[in-house]
Order: C-alpha cells, then structure tokens, then sequence
C-alpha cells in the first residue's frame, strides 16, 4: 500500500469516527416474556441433540474418558489436546506450540465451556481458557466439559451472564459444523468439529 493510499484511508477512517449517528435506546426486556424452562437439563439435551451434537451426565471426571473410549474415532486418536486434564491426557503439548498451523492435524480436542443455553444448545467458551483459540474450531472433533449447574435459559440470560464487553476472544459452539449451501446437500464437518460431545458434570 502506498503512502498516499495509507493516508487516504486514514482520512476516511477519521471521518467515520467523528460522524454521530442517533440511535434509539435499546429495548427493555421483560424477563417474564422470554422463553423460560421447567427442565433445564432435559431442554438443554434435546436441543443439542437436534442440532448434532450428544450430551452425556457424568458424575466424575474420570467417568468423560471412559465414555471417550467407548467412541471408535476417540481410541483411534494419535493428536489429542486438552484443558481438562483430571478428564483426559493430552498428547499434544499446547505450552510448546508457537505456530497453531501446528495444531491443523488435530484428532480431538476437549475443553471447559463456561455455561450451556438451554434454548439452543450453544455453549459459552471464553478465550482466556485457550492457549490456542483455533484448537475449538480446527480439530476433527471436538468435546466440551461443562456443569448442570451452569445451564441457562435463554440468550437474554446469556449476554447478562457474559456482562460488559471486554477486549479477548469468546464464542457460542451449538452442534457440530454443518453446511448445507451446495446443492442443499448437509454437510458436517465444512467449517469445524465433525462430531461434538459435550459432557454435564454436577
């Protein structure tokens, strides 16, 4: 880019920031109108499950290995990280790992979620828990450890929970990466996990 067009953008940019556009106020949320349910645990599983993913209620750390093993894909894995540890072994070691193009070979991936949405089946994961954020998104499968206690109703619930925006990394996971824009042919796996399991702790 030349000098002249740098200079060029910049003027541009600085216009946008002085321009003021009015907005109207945000509306007021009535908590009593949104989508609220009796059984959050059973809502939050069969969302998820619509959209493709699986839920299992474990009781111990030790009890998301066992059920791992019992997946083909998951006893067949050789690239594995991990930041649960009580849960699984990694076997790749993400404190070495500088370059995450590294991490595009990656068999599974388990991480903690932060809080569950009930009326969607999305899954909160803040940044700050990944040493790498691309691992959630370039591994083959991918599990998430989360507790019964965290599940929410709905998104209004989700944002109050998530507060003020603040500078990082955070995303919504719900199901596993589908497509359907060729041909409407579903495709899963085009942009992420081919597979999510998502484990419920007490």
């Amino acid at each position: 880019m030349s000098e002249t067009q740098s200079n060029s953008r910049q003027v541009i940019l600085d216009r946008l920031k002085g321009c003021v556009v009015d907005a109207p106020e945000l509306p007021t949320i009535d908590p009593a109108r949104v989508v609220q349910f009796d059984d959050r645990l059973q809502q939050f599983q069969e969302t998820l499950a619509s959209v493709g993913g699986e839920a299992h209620l474990v009781d111990t750390p030790s009890e998301i290995h066992e059920k791992l093993q019992a997946i083909e894909v998951f006893q067949s894995a050789r690239r594995i990280a991990s930041t649960v540890p009580e849960a699984v072994t990694a076997t790749v070691d993400l404190a070495t790992i500088d370059d995450p193009h590294a991490l595009s070979t990656l068999d599974w991936t388990i991480v903690r979620g932060e809080f569950g949405v009930a009326e969607n089946g999305a899954i909160w994961i803040d940044g700050k828990t990944l040493p790498h954020r691309v691992m959630i998104f370039i591994a083959q499968y991918l599990a998430i450890v989360i507790s019964r206690s965290d599940l929410l109703n709905n998104m209004h619930e989700a944002y109050a929970r998530i507060g003020a925006p603040s500078p990082g990394f955070g995303v919504f996971v719900s199901g596993p990466s589908k497509t359907a824009d060729i041909e409407q042919s579903l495709v899963l796996g085009a942009h992420g996990c081919r597979k999510l399991q998502v484990f419920l702790l007490p």
